[in-house]
């Protein structure tokens, strides 16, 4: 413990600025591996390093800024198109069957269908209020007051959550319009993390909520017959860490990330080694949604 650095047992708290998600994925993991606590955590092996982590923000200025995709996040066009469609589409919600062993959740149930029990094990529990779609309601509120502080969707259930072994990282999206000087909308949102993978996670899960958040800017606009442009993205994390047991891996990006800019291992979303590949995985899911495996 004597060479773990505690920082007086307070979890720092570090704020990311960036334009565009490969410099903030970049910048967030040169933060917390600079600046991070070290912590044990219950998935370590005897020999693992204590992971680094803090509470973290980071602002993107506009999430949909080129460059937009990163090379080097550890997946590839097709796992992360996969997990776009699992977010935005539910491709992937017929996998929730905690019954049999399987799935707890997906984000998409969570936000289109959520539907609290007592026992998320026991298929016959209660469910008393029937499924609701929060983000027809976040829709709804923004299309009918667009200065509402209201619009937001959960996806923790404290009734059933804590007990099961994966419980849901994300909490909560928060979603607010508002009207530059030249009357143009923009619909910024917020999202709320209890727990994060940075190193594996973050950027999968930042490319699909703000490729969620577009959608709900459409359909703001076609209910209100007025453009709404996607607004800044802020990222909120209690833990965002860099675990220890992925060090061999995270200690070369670290020195690249050090040494040379984002904009080296970054595409444009219409580089054309993405776009092919992103197009190859769209026709195979369309055929087997099951093709790919879950993000977080």
């Amino acid at each position: 413990m004597s060479e773990m650095r505690l920082n007086g047992g307070i979890l720092p708290v570090i704020s990311v600025n960036a334009a565009c998600l490969p410099e903030a994925w970049e910048k967030a993991v040169l933060a917390v591996w600079q600046q991070g606590v070290d912590v044990k955590t219950e998935y370590d092996k005897p020999s693992d390093p204590p992971s680094k982590d803090a509470t973290v923000m980071i602002a993107i200025e506009n999430p949909f800024n080129e460059p937009r995709i990163h090379k080097n996040f550890p997946a590839g066009p097709a796992e992360l198109e996969s997990y776009r469609q699992e977010v935005c589409d539910g491709i992937h919600d017929h996998w929730i069957d905690p019954a049999a062993g399987k799935w707890t959740y997906t984000y998409h149930e969570r936000m289109f269908a959520y539907d609290p029990c007592s026992d998320l094990h026991d298929p016959n529990s209660p469910r008393p209020f029937g499924a609701f779609d929060q983000i027809q309601y976040v829709v709804d509120a923004l299309s009918k007051t667009y200065h509402s502080r209201r619009a937001q969707a959960i996806t923790w259930m404290p009734s059933c959550d804590p007990v099961t072994n994966d419980p849901p990282c994300l909490q909560r999206l928060w979603f607010r319009l508002l009207m530059d000087e030249n009357e143009q909308l923009h619909l910024n949102m917020n999202s709320h993390w209890r727990s994060r993978d940075l190193f594996k996670a973050w950027f999968m899960n930042a490319y699909a909520l703000t490729d969620l958040q577009r959608i709900i800017a459409g359909r703001i606009s076609d209910n209100i017959g007025k453009d709404v442009l996607v607004g800044r993205y802020v990222d909120i994390s209690d833990s965002l860490h860099l675990y220890g047991s992925y060090t061999n891996d995270i200690i070369p990006a670290i020195k690249q990330m050090s040494e040379t800019e984002f904009t080296k291992r970054a595409w444009t979303s219409d580089h054309p080694a993405f776009t092919m590949m992103t197009e190859e995985a769209r026709e195979k899911l369309a055929k087997d949604p099951d093709g790919y495996a879950k993000g977080d």
